[in-house]
């Protein structure tokens, strides 16, 4: 929520999101799944435009024509449930798509819980075998894209 100081608005820490409070869940072929292994999972809409122009107009204006969504997935390097989805690709030509379902829920947080719903989810890369001798740890980040989105719990305004 907000607090207020000589008429001036601003947000509470307390209020921020930690990035570590949340879950990510994947849903393929019916199965819904949590990916534990997540490190971080990130997606945005793109609009598509348009260039428009007209006369009596030097400037070049822009139209909104649809949108593309993209997304970057990282995971430690501990499940092959990616990479078998890349492989089944390759040797058979069968392409997966799936639902990923990502929740900010910080219980310190007086803003509530987010959650969104990307459909059609579609693998662009997965690392399919890695060995690193200066890493500690392994992950792998692959890049997707979507086709449908919605959200079903939205944060509470901060300005209340």
């Amino acid at each position: 929520m907000a607090t207020s100081v000589d008429g001036w608005k601003f947000m509470k820490a307390e209020d921020a999101i930690s990035g570590k409070e949340g879950a990510l869940y994947a849903t393929i072929d019916g199965e819904t799944i949590q990916v534990a292994e997540c490190k971080n999972v990130s997606a945005k809409i793109t609009k598509n435009k348009t260039e428009f122009k007209a006369l009596g107009y030097r400037g070049t204006q822009h139209k909104a024509t649809g949108w593309s969504g993209t997304g970057t997935l990282v995971v430690h390097y501990a499940t092959s449930r990616f990479a078998k989805m890349m492989i089944d690709y390759a040797k058979n030509g069968t392409d997966q798509y799936f639902t990923l379902q990502i929740i900010n829920d910080d219980p310190t947080s007086g803003i509530g819980r987010q959650t969104v719903n990307l459909y059609d989810v579609n693998l662009d890369e997965s690392e399919v075998a890695k060995l690193d001798t200066d890493a500690d740890f392994l992950d792998q980040s692959m890049n997707f894209t979507f086709s449908d989105i919605d959200m079903t719990d939205e944060f509470s305004a901060i300005n209340s």
